[in-house]
């Protein structure tokens, strides 16, 4: 009886967990975006993708991989906070 009590939890803590496993999973997927970009060759292009559109423009990688850097260290920071 007391492995149910104990795996009975208030239901914003559900939420927090959830919440935390996809940032979690957001956080891996930038992981990869940053690693990606860091091992490009010097002459290879990027392009991003614009907001709410199929439409991709011709972007700077190292002003990219600045971005995406920001990004990770703030989704980092938002994980620790929950």
């Amino acid at each position: 009886m007391s492995s149910t009590n104990s795996q009975r939890t208030e239901p914003g803590a559900q939420e927090d967990h959830a919440q935390k496993e996809e940032l979690n999973k957001k956080i891996k997927e930038q992981k990869t975006v940053v690693d990606e970009l860091s091992n490009l060759k010097k002459n290879r292009r990027v392009y991003t993708q614009q907001p709410n559109s199929n439409i991709f423009f011709l972007a700077d990688k190292a002003e990219t991989l600045s971005a995406c850097k920001k990004d990770l260290d703030n989704m980092r920071k938002d994980y620790q906070d929950i």
